[in-house]
């Protein structure tokens, strides 16, 4: 350790000021290994959902343009397919170690996956601003990421209470930026509470970004 570092070190030891109320967003790989075929296979199902679900394609029409979503059509893929049980049991493994770090007290209960549905964004789709009502865990897992797409962007979730509060620097640290922005990257699932706000800003690649999403509530 240098000797700024230690300065540096002994200073926030004595720091005045505690983190309270912090959001968690949690980022970790589902592989397992360099030949994992469960991303393979799908991708293949996931593109083949997008061209023969008739319902998913007319409700995307006119609800997420340019996009293939089986939101409204299939939105319990778990409950459907073999490989999506698949993935499922590699998520819950996932969701309950997120569960333990944010101290939920599921005695009796548990969390368990309720909804899971596709989602294809070609070039200058967009995701607006939402968030998951009735669920407890929400998340993503991503299929397909080609260079250069749209990552998960977060919002503080106190924004609408800020008032007169100054904005940020450009170069805030990142426990105190307003809007984060969490990469999208194949093979990785990124978990958060249903309740954050989030988005997925347009497209910007000639190529599909294909992702999975999923809530799990509490019974």
């Amino acid at each position: 350790m240098t000797g700024t570092q230690s300065i540096e070190a002994r200073y926030a030891r004595r720091m005045p000021v505690n983190t309270l109320f912090a959001t968690r967003v949690y980022t970790q790989s589902l592989r397992r290994g360099a030949s994992d075929p469960l991303n393979a296979r799908l991708l293949r199902e996931c593109r083949q959902l997008s061209f023969e679900d008739g319902a998913g394609i007319r409700w995307s029409e006119a609800n997420y343009p340019g996009g293939y979503t089986s939101y409204s059509s299939l939105s319990r893929m778990h409950q459907m397919s073999p490989t999506f049980a698949a993935l499922q049991k590699r998520i819950d493994v996932h969701v309950r170690s997120f569960a333990r770090m944010l101290d939920f007290d599921l005695t009796g209960r548990k969390l368990a996956m309720t909804d899971c549905w596709v989602n294809v964004m070609t070039r200058q789709v967009v995701h607006g601003l939402h968030l998951h009502p009735l669920a407890s865990i929400s998340g993503t897992y991503y299929v397909r990421t080609p260079r250069g797409c749209s990552g998960l962007k977060f919002e503080d979730p106190r924004l609408d209470r800020f008032m007169a509060s100054p904005p940020r620097k450009a170069r805030a640290r990142r426990e105190n930026q307003l809007w984060v922005t969490v990469p999208a990257e194949q093979g990785k699932v990124v978990l958060f509470e249903s309740w954050l706000r989030h988005e997925v800003a347009p497209n910007p690649t000639e190529a599909e970004r294909i992702s999975i999403s999923f809530n799990y509530s509490w019974f």
